[in-house]
């Protein structure tokens, strides 16, 4: 049979047909044949791709007409007039495309040994082509610097692995540094060893360097930001960063500017951020200065706003970290000179120092805000240490916020009542509502534990509802109990805020209506602070409320504005003395006189009442010799633990019908 060979144009006998194929497969090029000696031999080159045995070789040529190799197509019938086929150039041997690769690559035996590199190599690594060869792979290319390459390279080396790709920093002859990417990946299993290829990534290391320090620095002081902050104190904080060396502290500083918000707001933002420039630079100084007296210089970061923060590791105490502090503090005293604007600012500092272990992040910037927060209420331009039990009390607090609302409607508050009785006859003339909290966590809470917390929050409002209902509806109870007794009225509590908040009027006449209870028969009780000067809205509910015929009094008389003549235009009905008062009527020692000053005062606020038709009660009465001398000053009702303690409602049950109140009788 006749066939044509492809690429060549010319027509051959079945023979030469065969010698030709044979030539081309064994060669791998079309230069001309193969001398006979080699063509039953393989072709050993550092590339993927092995040259075929001689008995495939064999087997190939006898089916040469059915199959298409390397150019060569299935014999068919000459035509006459048959074209001859365009002449195709075979593909270079893989030894040339290793040898050209602008890739740096080498193949290594299996026992990491190099047995052939490429010029791209030699040129990356800036070594001479002949001495790489024999050289030992793992380190041209440094991948025994870590255990976990090694092992994998190594399993790799033994045909147990598929691929390994890693990254190294490698150091030039000519002394740069040089970021490689390294793969290796096995060859043929007839081969043996693995092919090592280095990919040259310094500009992209380069490039990422760059993004990370733009992503990681605020850009108007050049400071690093918060992510960068947060990286290093998270790694400081970690335990081999301190197990070993140094002393497993650390410290920080927490600097807000005073009255940064008024540059911004009079000056512009443009110089607000040359405000922000210029701090920066000197608590870079600072920092610095630090540094120099000991080892270590602290990190000094802007984590926003006006907000900075000097994170100190392996600090000796806390005298360091004052000392850094007070530099901080007359660093930014100093004026500031910003295009022809001479500006003058202040600083607090929040200082937290203790030991790494246990201490996470979030707790350590908690307690430096916290302490920030203690600087500012403290007056400003200061720095403040933390402490814990200010910081417990500061929890404490938080917690008793939280739970106070959802405290009303699980009905965790109760209502005692403190007896007010009349000087002259001993009886029990009305009762004082005092509120206490059951929490379950801080066991029974006095007024003065959460009634600030619930007017700044709010919950004074619902919570002063619930005890005006309470108290009106019990005292209804002991009228309706005891019809053959002088009903009692019940004085209760109100906060200013609950009359601007709430419509107060409205709230007592629904109570009232709601109980049943007569409104003579009910008290309110503000302290002189919230009702002296009190005008608009305030004023005109006191009045209605005045009007409604509900009492009102001046809780705690004598410590606050004492405006006489403003007290002559309140609806008023009644004074309550404070107790500090009461107590200057103590005798400690039975030779001493009394206090004659505090006697006086007393005397003559009590007349003063009267002349404007108030009642006066006495706070804080705990003993006889109290009560007597209150009573011949013409002090009209008292209120003491020499009558009772505040009590719950069933013991006040007890003292009504008495002929007269013993002294103690309604206490414990």
């Amino acid at each position: 049979m006749i066939g044509t060979l492809s690429g060549c144009g010319e027509s051959f006998p079945a023979r030469q047909r065969a010698n030709a194929l044979r030539e081309r497969v064994v060669s791998g090029t079309s230069e001309g044949p193969t001398p006979a000696t080699e063509l039953g031999r393989a072709v050993v080159t550092e590339s993927e791709i092995l040259a075929p045995s001689g008995a495939e070789f064999a087997e190939f040529a006898e089916g040469a007409e059915a199959v298409e190799v390397a150019g060569l197509v299935p014999d068919e019938p000459v035509e006459p007039d048959a074209s001859p086929v365009p002449c195709t150039p075979s593909p270079p041997s893989y030894r040339s495309v290793f040898t050209a690769a602008p890739l740096a690559m080498a193949v290594v035996d299996r026992e990491g040994t190099v047995t052939g590199a490429n010029a791209a190599l030699a040129d990356l690594l800036g070594r001479d082509q002949d001495t790489l060869t024999g050289a030992v792979a793992a380190d041209l290319v440094d991948l025994a610097s870590d255990a976990r390459t090694w092992h994998a390279y190594r399993e790799l080396l033994r045909g147990r692995r598929a691929r390994l790709r890693c990254t190294r920093r490698l150091k030039h002859p000519e002394g740069h540094a040089l970021w490689v990417r390294v793969t290796v990946a096995p060859l043929p299993p007839d081969d043996g060893g693995v092919l090592v290829s280095v990919a040259d990534i310094s500009d992209h290391r380069a490039l990422q360097a760059r993004l990370r320090h733009l992503r990681m620095h605020d850009p108007v002081t050049r400071l690093p930001n918060r992510t960068l902050f947060f990286e290093r104190l998270t790694g400081a904080l970690e335990a081999e960063s301190y197990a070993e060396s140094g002393t497993g502290r650390i410290g920080l500083c927490y600097l807000d500017l005073d009255g940064f918000k008024a540059v911004n707001d009079t000056l512009g933002h443009r110089v607000g951020d040359q405000l922000l420039a210029a701090v920066a630079d000197r608590l870079t100084r600072c920092a610095q200065d630090a540094g120099r007296a000991r080892a270590g210089i602290p990190l000094v970061a802007r984590l926003g706003g006006d907000e900075f923060a000097l994170l100190v590791e392996d600090s000796t105490g806390t005298e360091q970290l004052a000392d850094l502090a007070e530099s901080l503090l007359d660093a930014i005293q100093e004026p500031f000179d910003l295009s022809g604007r001479r500006l003058s600012v202040s600083a607090s500092i929040g200082v937290v120092e203790r030991h790494a272990a246990g201490t996470t992040p979030t707790a350590l910037m908690q307690a430096a805000d916290t302490t920030l927060y203690w600087a500012k209420a403290d007056g400003k331009a200061r720095w403040t240490l933390f402490d814990p039990e200010r910081n417990a009390s500061r929890v404490t607090r938080q917690a008793l916020v939280s739970s106070l609302r959802p405290a009303i409607d699980r009905g965790e508050f109760a209502l005692e009542y403190q007896p007010l009785v009349g000087m002259d006859d001993d009886r029990v003339h009305g009762v004082e509502a005092l509120i206490r909290w059951h929490h379950p966590r801080f066991g029974t809470l006095t007024p003065n534990r959460f009634i600030s917390l619930a007017e700044e929050d709010g919950s004074i409002v619902p919570l002063g509802r619930w005890v005006l209902r309470t108290a009106c509806r019990q005292a209804r109870d002991w009228q309706t109990r005891y019809p053959d007794e002088p009903p009692i009225f019940v004085s209760v509590n109100v906060a200013v805020r609950q009359v601007w908040d709430s419509d107060l009027v409205a709230d007592v006449a629904d109570t009232l209506e709601e109980t049943g209870l007569p409104p003579h028969l009910l008290q309110l009780e503000l302290t002189e602070s919230a009702v002296m000067g009190s005008s608009g809205r305030p004023l005109q509910a006191l009045k209605a409320l005045s009007d409604m015929g509900v009492r009102i009094a001046i809780d705690d008389f004598g410590t606050g504005y004492s405006n006489l003549a403003y007290l002559s235009r309140l609806p008023v009905s009644v004074l309550k003395l404070d107790g500090s008062f009461v107590r200057g009527f103590q005798i400690e020692d039975r030779t001493a006189q009394p206090g004659a000053a505090d006697e006086v005062i007393v005397e003559a606020m009590v007349q003063l009442a009267h002349r404007l038709g108030l009642t006066v009660t006495a706070e804080c009465v705990e003993t006889s010799a109290q009560a007597t001398r209150l009573r011949r000053i013409g002090c009209d009702t008292g209120q003491g633990w020499l009558y009772s303690r505040p009590v719950p409602p069933d013991r006040i049950s007890e003292l009504l019908g008495t002929p007269g109140v013993q002294a103690g009788v309604g206490n414990p």
